[in-house]
């Protein structure tokens, strides 16, 4: 059913007029009348008869007319819900504990008056996560994509560097060292289960690997961070890396030691990819607070060369 040809017949019954009704729909009459001799055929019935003084329903038109109204609120409301403002800022946050959640977390803090959902789109990668932006799944997704892999339809914005700690039990070597380099980290062993091939963080700590000669690895099944922050507790060998805006807790008792990497200071470039000229409000107004509040990228960063920087 043709939605503007039931628009017009709503218009028409509630003016009485072709012309009234024409006008109010930024029309010619004749269009009109094509649209309601259209809708009629569809029906297969005569909704509005023609008199001296205009027109009025028929029969079937008083029958019609209730459904049709609903009809038009309906699409009216629909519209309403997606124009920008109206509906809540979709953002994927990759995992509740990280940097781009806490980010948007404190956004949301300092704007309480937003709407906005952060979720998470679980094991899907850059590629599959900028496909769901350009399908509508999400409004927004902190990715580390290259420029030359962002699709047609995507902007992108670097609007979170942010430096990796080494995390470490306390019977770790460098568990009291105020600050280290990676080349302290020779000899070493990383591990940082739940790295997935074919990721954007595996192609990240991949080329960290590979730039400063770690061990980095992923063996051994990822039982979540509570499994993870014991290990460590428990271990004089093993080590991990975090973004030091990411937020893990763990008992007192395990005494873990968050330390900077310096000289270079490695970065994570979390770029929030977004539909090209998206007008959601608070869209810009996430924009705007991560470029004032984001973390202060170090002297002597370190990314990978595909980021871009």
């Amino acid at each position: 059913m043709d939605i503007e040809a039931l628009r017009t017949f709503v218009a028409v019954a509630g003016t009485g007029q072709f012309q009234a009704a024409a006008d109010e729909l930024g029309i010619s009459q004749q269009a009109a009348s094509k649209r309601i001799a259209a809708l009629e055929r569809h029906v297969g019935a005569t909704l509005l008869v023609r008199t001296s003084r205009g027109s009025r329903l028929s029969v079937d038109g008083q029958i019609f007319l209730p459904h049709a109204k609903k009809v038009m609120a309906t699409i009216e409301q629909a519209e309403h819900a997606v124009r920008p403002g109206h509906r809540p800022l979709r953002v994927d946050v990759l995992n509740r504990r990280i940097s781009p959640a806490q980010a948007v977390y404190r956004f949301y803090r300092s704007h309480p008056e937003t709407d906005l959902d952060a979720v998470t789109l679980g094991t899907r990668n850059a590629a599959q996560a900028a496909q769901a932006v350009l399908e509508g799944t999400v409004d927004a997704t902190f990715r580390a994509l290259p420029a030359d892999q962002i699709p047609t339809g995507i902007s992108a914005e670097r609007l979170l560097d942010e430096p990796l700690e080494l995390l470490v039990g306390p019977g770790h070597p460098l568990a009291d060292m105020p600050r280290v380099s990676p080349a302290d980290l020779h000899g070493h062993r990383i591990w940082i289960p739940g790295i997935r091939p074919g990721t954007e963080w595996a192609a990240f700590y991949r080329s960290l690997s590979e730039a400063f000669g770690l061990s980095i690895d992923a063996l051994g099944p990822d039982f979540g961070d509570e499994a993870l922050m014991d290990t460590l507790a428990d271990s004089a060998e093993l080590a991990t890396l975090v973004g030091s805006g990411d937020r893990y807790l763990w008992p007192r008792t395990h005494d873990l030691r968050r330390i900077p990497l310096h000289d270079p200071t490695p970065v994570y470039p979390h770029v929030l990819l977004f539909r090209s000229g998206d007008r959601h409000p608070v869209l810009t107004a996430l924009r705007d607070h991560l470029r004032a509040s984001g973390p202060r990228t170090p002297p002597d960063v370190w990314t990978p060369a595909w980021s871009g920087r």
